[in-house]
């Protein structure tokens, strides 16, 4: 972990495991200097140590990628760095609220209290730091001729579909639009009653069946055994793409001789893609509505955990162990979809859309699923930090869940409301224990 407080705030972090292999994910001094690159350390820090590793967590954030791909900063040894510089970091990088709930965490915890609120106050005139200005930019990318793409490999794009015929008809649209022209797809259709007649008359190399079984990872599972592409390009039956979307998912993949290209969602036609994902960048998410990857990957680490099924998070349990077993996966702003969202069918119908809001009064919070992966990989103990920092947001409605009136009003009414949150979150880690048993 490059600071140790972060397992307060992003305490299920990919980037917070050591992978079999490191490609230079937090790079050392040295290696910006080979590359050119000139980030400015930060000589406020008390430890040498906590400087070379802010230095290194700026690079990872701006887009660094290093593509000799060397081991570089080993941020996942034990650092004991001093707790002044610990929060000096948290307040660089993080909001106000974020760290006063560190230092509040940090105190119920037992740490020292009087040296607690020194390190805090003592930071407290630190101003937050914006990446916008040390974003790395591939200026090589756009004149880039890609022998991947002139090879011309097959790539088989895969939809599950449920109940959502009236937006697949502009999938399917958006699809024959496309500028590469070596793919097929594979829609797995779980709607009832089933259509057939809409597969007809469409100008693509298109396979189908009906699914009976509402499950959404079964489906993926077996499309990506029946396809016949080189490349898995996984997409959602409620999304619009451009025109040139597989062609840029390819290129990024030849330009960063990478194994996986994570593409950008939007959630309004038009709308900008947001800062943090404006730029490539090491990718810390595996999304299964746009994500192209080598089809290999699947008969190497294994395939969609079916434990997952009407539940959440497979597709970013499915990214870490990627991850883990040291796979390249990049960031493609290049890559955009709009991610309707739309509110009918698919797993909102299936199971359980929303990971942290249940759908009954006394079911389990947060889906099962979800404890199921932090404890799986992260331990009991990064759980129980990531429930305490989900819990406030999910008493939030989700079409609601950024306003910050109402997040301070669940933190009033917490008390009132804290013995059954106790319960669904019980209830939701005994399920999780018989998971992973």
């Amino acid at each position: 972990m490059i600071f140790k407080f972060l397992k307060y705030t992003r305490p299920i972090w990919y980037f917070n495991l050591k992978p079999s292999q490191d490609f230079g994910y937090f790079p050392t001094e040295e290696q910006l200097t080979e590359n050119g690159f000139t980030f400015s350390k930060d000589l406020n820090y008390l430890s040498k140590d906590a400087q070379n590793r802010d230095l290194a967590w700026v690079a990872h954030n701006s887009g660094f990628i290093n593509q000799r791909f060397e081991s570089g900063l080993t941020i996942w040894n034990k650092a004991n760095l001093p707790v002044i510089d610990e929060y000096r970091f948290m307040k660089k990088y993080l909001h106000p609220a974020w760290v006063f709930y560190t230092y509040i965490i940090r105190v119920l915890t037992f740490h020292n209290p009087f040296k607690e609120t020194y390190c805090f106050l003592k930071n407290r005139k630190v101003k937050r730091v914006s990446f916008s200005n040390t974003i790395v930019k591939q200026n090589q990318y756009d004149e880039f001729e890609s022998k991947l793409v002139s090879d011309n490999p097959k790539i088989s794009v895969i939809i599950p579909t449920l109940n959502r015929y009236k937006y697949l008809r502009d999938v399917m649209l958006d699809l024959e639009k496309q500028t590469y022209k070596n793919f097929e797809v594979i829609v797995v259709d779980q709607t009832e009653p089933f259509q057939e007649e809409f597969y007809k008359n469409w100008n693509l190399d298109l396979i189908y069946w009906h699914q009976k079984e509402k499950a959404l990872w079964k489906a993926r599972n077996e499309a990506i055994e029946k396809a016949s592409g080189d490349y898995i390009l996984l997409y959602d039956d409620d999304s619009l793409i451009e025109a040139d979307w597989i062609y840029e998912h390819l290129k990024c993949l030849d330009f960063f001789k990478a194994d996986i290209s994570s593409g950008v969602s939007l959630s309004v036609v038009g709308a900008k893609v947001p800062e943090h994902y404006n730029y490539f960048s090491w990718s810390s998410q595996l999304d299964t509505g746009n994500v192209l990857l080598k089809k290999e990957i699947f008969y190497k680490i294994g395939f969609f955990d079916l434990k997952f099924e009407k539940q959440r998070m497979g597709d970013g349990e499915f990214g870490l162990r990627c991850y883990l077993n040291g796979y390249k996966n990049i960031s493609n702003c290049k890559a955009k979809r709009v991610h309707l969202k739309v509110s009918e069918g698919g797993l909102r119908q299936m199971g359980s859309w929303d990971g942290w809001r249940p759908k009954k009064l006394f079911g389990p919070r947060p889906v099962p699923s979800v404890l199921y992966l932090s404890r799986k990989y992260f331990g009991n103990s990064s759980t129980v930090y990531y429930i305490m920092n989900s819990i406030l947001p999910s008493l939030i409605p989700y079409k609601f869940k950024g306003n910050r009136f109402l997040i301070f009003l669940s933190f009033l009414f917490l008390p009132l409301v804290l013995p059954l949150v106790v319960f669904q979150v019980f209830k939701s880690w005994k399920i999780s224990s018989r998971m992973l048993s």
